[in-house]
């Protein structure tokens, strides 16, 4: 049975328009500068910066503003709290099954806040399982990642695709790995020389259809 192992955020589902969302309301509520919303953007690099760094920035811009439980319901909650998941990705991942395909979840993060998401947009009754890197301890680009995820499911890792929007951590994880990969490009150019993808795709729904699509 093939496996597909597949990225959340900024993959499966656009964590960056959820967060955006959610720091909308919260300027909003505070009232602070809707122009600050590209800065607070900037702060969070997609989830990127660690958390206390974040609401340490935030603090010291805002100060007595807002209160400090705002600060970390927004770092807590705001992109789960606004997360979707893409009518076209819903159809692709019910492809996939639909043609044997085996879908595990490999995240890095929090495992309350992913799985939240994961259960808010339904991903839980579209994929036969999910790891998250708090859980097993190992975050992407490791190899024990994918190994763990590969073994909650009972399914041999060779032969496996990996799809996610980060060259680092899903690429060149699958690289490491000898596993063929999609990259979700989402208007980027490639800029690694020392490794590629298998092929490169717009978004989720288009890298499920070209890994499944792949003949062996």
């Amino acid at each position: 049975m093939p496996l597909l192992l597949l990225d959340l955020d900024n993959t499966l589902v656009d964590r960056d328009a959820a967060f955006r969302t959610a720091v909308a309301g919260f300027l909003a509520e505070h009232g602070l500068p809707a122009a600050d919303l590209t800065w607070v953007m900037a702060a969070d690099a997609s989830g990127y910066t660690p958390r206390p760094e974040v609401a340490a920035a935030l603090t010291e811009r805002y100060g007595d503003l807002v209160p400090g439980t705002a600060v970390h319901a927004l770092l807590d909650r705001g992109a789960a709290d606004h997360v979707v998941l893409a009518p076209a990705t819903r159809e692709a991942l019910g492809a996939a099954q639909a043609d044997g395909w085996t879908c595990v979840i490999v995240t890095n993060g929090r495992v309350l806040k992913q799985e939240t998401k994961i259960r808010k947009t339904g991903l839980d009754r579209l994929v036969q399982g999910w790891v998250v890197s708090e859980a097993v301890g190992h975050k992407k680009p490791a190899p024990e990642i994918f190994r763990a995820a590969a073994d909650a499911v009972g399914v041999s890792l060779p032969g496996a695709w990996v799809i996610g929007d980060s060259p680092h951590a899903d690429i060149a994880g699958a690289d490491a790995l000898g596993l063929r990969s999609v990259w979700v490009a989402d208007g980027r150019a490639w800029t690694q020389d020392s490794y590629r993808p298998t092929h490169v795709a717009a978004d989720a729904a288009s890298a499920i259809s070209l890994a499944i699509g792949t003949p062996g």
